[in-house]
């Protein structure tokens, strides 16, 4: 949707709001509704003022110390939410409603370097110095159940009533019996604007997957944040709920999985530049571990990795190979690899400025791509691990000087304390597993 359209759309009276919306550091939507008629003769071109306490709170959104951008000593004042009218897009889902994402800057029009988009904006100006452009899709796996987000919490999130009682990976009868909301959100999201491929059943009771065709990674990037916050208010309307946490119980995790290319002004590249491929997927090989906690930022991440699951435990490249971390699929233009490292639960911006980074360390280091991997990844001692911590992670990133080349010093401070924060929260909880396991018997 253009300026103008949206414009006409107003003074129609068939759009009333506009949600001007940041991305903050766990991947969520925040920001303001506005009167759209106030959008378009005030925000679209000079933007708005949102608390830079956005960028430096948990997940409770409680405002955390330590954090360099924003504190109670500094005052918490603004910064200036700069809408992108590129990403401009009508909302189908709530009416009279459209939505628009915005970097993030200071009043002074200076970026805000730990703003997600902004992170993965300086790694994309990397890539376009060369001539290059990054294509992305992501694949986000979640699970749903027949209960509503208020009677889950009510419930202490147990005894939830998955959607489906068995697994319905690839089953088309399973499947139908969650079609009317599975159908509602792939056909709101395709009124969207976004080109909608498939959904799927998965492993897990009640687990789905909604796929989307791949586009330039900072709109793949917007589209996902915007398709994961729209999944869960459709599913609310229908008194449903959508969990997209990696790890909700001890069955399999939920994943997303990220294709990846380059492409320049000739198109595809990886296919026609070997030298190129080899080294950026050699280098996603030699700085996976360091920046994997942009790829798993959570405790909860980290319960995703264990053997047989389809999630990885292993560093490695295989052809079409699922038990690897890094798996290279398609042939001639689609030439690309799949990361599998990250869960549901990630930050998309901050995931690609992570591949993004890993692959030029690769090139610019001229990396030797190691032998492909044959067999099964998560039975071989000899390869590497994929951290099994956010702990472990923390300390692999915090110590990165990939990261620090590719991110900078401020960056990187800023996500090595959210996982502190992460990381202390934690261990303060008492979890129903040491109730029932030492209540009477300890």
């Amino acid at each position: 949707m253009t300026l103008e359209e949206l414009e006409a759309l107003v003074h129609a009276g068939e759009i009333d709001t506009v949600l001007l919306a940041l991305t903050d550091m766990q991947g969520r939507l925040m920001g303001k509704r506005l009167v759209a008629e106030h959008f378009v003769q005030e925000v679209a071109a000079h933007g708005a003022e949102g608390c830079n306490y956005l960028l430096a709170v948990d997940v409770e959104m409680t405002p955390v110390d330590g954090f360099a951008i924003a504190s109670w000593e500094r005052g918490y004042g603004d910064f200036l939410l700069k809408p992108d009218l590129e990403t401009l897009r009508p909302v189908p889902w709530q009416e009279g409603t459209a939505v628009c994402i915005a970097d993030v800057a200071w009043l002074n029009g200076t970026d805000v370097p730990p703003s997600p988009r902004q992170v993965l904006r300086r790694q994309l100006d990397r890539l376009a110095q060369r001539g290059w452009t990054a294509y992305a899709g992501t694949e986000l796996e979640f699970i749903v159940h027949r209960d509503s987000y208020e009677d889950a919490w009510r419930k202490g999130y147990r005894d939830l009533d998955p959607a489906n009682l068995y697994n319905v990976d690839y089953s088309l009868l399973g499947t139908a019996r969650v079609e009317p909301l599975i159908r509602t959100i792939r056909n709101c999201m395709g009124a969207a604007g976004m080109a909608v491929e498939d959904s799927k059943g998965e492993c897990n009771l009640g687990q789905h997957e909604i796929n989307f065709r791949y586009a330039d990674a900072l709109r793949t990037a917007d589209q996902h944040v915007i398709y994961k916050n729209g999944a869960k208010e459709i599913a609310a309307q229908e008194g449903m709920s959508i969990t997209f946490m990696a790890k909700l119980n001890e069955r399999e995790g939920n994943s997303c999985h990220i294709h990846f290319s380059l492409g320049d002004a000739k198109g595809p590249l990886f296919a026609r530049d070997d030298g190129v491929f080899n080294s950026f997927l050699a280098g996603q090989l030699a700085a996976l571990r360091e920046l994997t906690l942009l790829l798993a930022p959570n405790v909860n991440s980290y319960k995703r990795y264990a053997a047989g699951t389809f999630a990885p435990t292993a560093v490695a490249w295989g052809r079409d190979n699922r038990t690897c971390s890094l798996r290279v699929v398609g042939e001639g233009p689609s030439l690309r690899f799949e990361n599998r490292v990250g869960g549901a639960d990630l930050n998309p911006y901050m995931a690609l400025a992570a591949i993004v980074a890993a692959g030029l360390h690769g090139i610019d280091a001229a990396l030797e791509l190691p032998p492909v991997f044959e067999g099964d990844a998560y039975r071989d001692p000899s390869l590497p691990r994929v951290p099994t911590s956010l702990r472990d992670a923390r300390d692999l990133f915090a110590g990165s000087q990939v990261a620090r080349e590719a991110f900078g010093e401020e960056v990187v401070a800023h996500y090595v304390h959210a996982a502190d924060v992460e990381l202390d929260a934690f261990a303060r909880a008492v979890t129903d597993w040491e109730r029932f396991r030492g209540f009477e018997r300890l």
